[in-house]
Order: C-alpha cells, then sequence, then structure tokens
C-alpha cells in the first residue's frame, strides 16, 4: 500500500515541487497540498494521510501550532518538518509539538524520499549530519534540573529513559539490563504515558531538557 502525503507549504511552486517528486514513486501517493496550517489540518482530518510534510513559516497558522494539533487528531499521522530555518527555538519548538522528523528544504531528492518512507514506517529522520548538529544545538541549552515530571517515574523508568536519551533501541536496553524485550516495551510504553510523549525524539529532549543526562552523546536511534 502506497504512503499517503499531505505536502504543507505557503510557497506554490515549492509546495508543487516536492508534491511531485514524491507522487512520481510508486509507493508514495500525494493525497493533498495545504498552503498554511489551517488547510492542514482540514485535510489532515479529512484524508487521513500517513505523513504530513510540514513547513514551519505560514500565514494564517504555522506549522507548529498545526502540527500540536494535528498530531491531536484520532487516527493521526506523523509529522515531517521540512523548512528553510535551522535555528534551536524552531527545532525545538516543532519537537514538543509533536514532529517526530526534522530537515531542512536543501535536502536531495532521495534523502527527501528516504525520509518520508522512515517516517511512514516509524522511523525518525534525524540521523543526518544536518540533523544531529540541530538536535544538539536544542539540547544543549543550560538545565535547570530535574523536573517534578520525572518523579512519576519509578527507578527502573528513570534508567530506561536515560538509555533511551544515550540512542538504545528496545533490544539493546533489553540486552543491557538482562530482560527480555517484551518487559522494556512496557516500561517505554509507561514512560510515555506518565511524561505524556507520544514518540522517542520527545523522550530524548526531555531527558536532556530535564538534566537527565548531559548533551554530547545522544543519537536517536528508530523504535
Amino acid at each position: 500500500m502506497a504512503i499517503r502525503v499531505l505536502v504543507v507549504d505557503d510557497q506554490q511552486l515549492i509546495r508543487a515541487g516536492f508534491a511531485a517528486i514524491l507522487d512520481a514513486r510508486e509507493d508514495i501517493t500525494v493525497i493533498g497540498e495545504a498552503a498554511n496550517g489551517l488547510e492542514a489540518i482540514d485535510l489532515a482530518r479529512r484524508h487521513s494521510p500517513d505523513v504530513v510534510l510540514m513547513d514551519l513559516r505560514m500565514p494564517e497558522m504555522d506549522g507548529i501550532s498545526a502540527t500540536r494539533e494535528i498530531v491531536r487528531l484520532e487516527t493521526a499521522p506523523r509529522v515531517l518538518v521540512l523548512t528553510t530555518y535551522d535555528s534551536d527555538d524552531d527545532v525545538y519548538a516543532a519537537l514538543r509539538a509533536g514532529a517526530v522528523g526534522y530537515l531542512l528544504k536543501d535536502v536531495d531528492r532521495q534523502t527527501l524520499l528516504d525520509a518520508v518512507r522512515a517516517t511512514a514506517r516509524g522511523d525518525h529522520p534525524l540521523a543526518t549530519s544536518v540533523a544531529r548538529r540541530l538536535i544538539e544545538h536544542v539540547l544543549a541549552r543550560p538545565a535547570p534540573g530535574p523536573l517534578r515530571t520525572l518523579a512519576a517515574l519509578s527507578p527502573r523508568e528513570t534508567e530506561i529513559l536515560r538509555l533511551i536519551a544515550a540512542g538504545l533501541t528496545n533490544a539493546e536496553i533489553a540486552q543491557r539490563l538482562v530482560v527480555s524485550e517484551t518487559t522494556v516495551k512496557s516500561h517505554v510504553g509507561s514512560i510515555f504515558t506518565k511524561l505524556d510523549l507520544r514518540n522517542r525524539v520527545q523522550a530524548v529532549v526531555l531527558a536532556y531538557e530535564t538534566g537527565l543526562v548531559q548533551p554530547g552523546g545522544a543519537q536517536v536511534q528508530p523504535e
């Protein structure tokens, strides 16, 4: 089944160009185009895409506000940000809003296609040199210390959150802690529920934001 993609960008030529690149592939279908966040929410609600390719700076409603609403839909798609802007504030806000990936518009065609496919299968396309630089800039901010939200975690859950932030997959965490992968998945689900997280990207950001781990070693891995 083809990956259903909604392309969101306020510049018609850029939007059409990305749509043409994606729609030319047999495994990807562009189900709609939106020129702003309000249109994106409406089309996402009506057509249930698998992936939303989201710009950030748009009139009427920006991409961050739209992302925040789209990921709350009953059949929520996964949002991949594709933007010209690479400031720390933009990256941080997009990830906190629920985006699972963040790329710049100067990516080559194949990188874009691979990122859309990775997003659709549940991965987080951040493991490029540009994305690693951006996430490190976001996470390197001084943190005031652990927030109260982490107090809800058990000691084992706190340990697993630290390992997630270190870039370990569920299988690697299970091997490190000498437990089953099913047990790890159960703990990860509990962590996400207690901290109101949607994905591993948000877990990594929170781990750094609260001071649970220090910048320098995190590499976001696929789930």
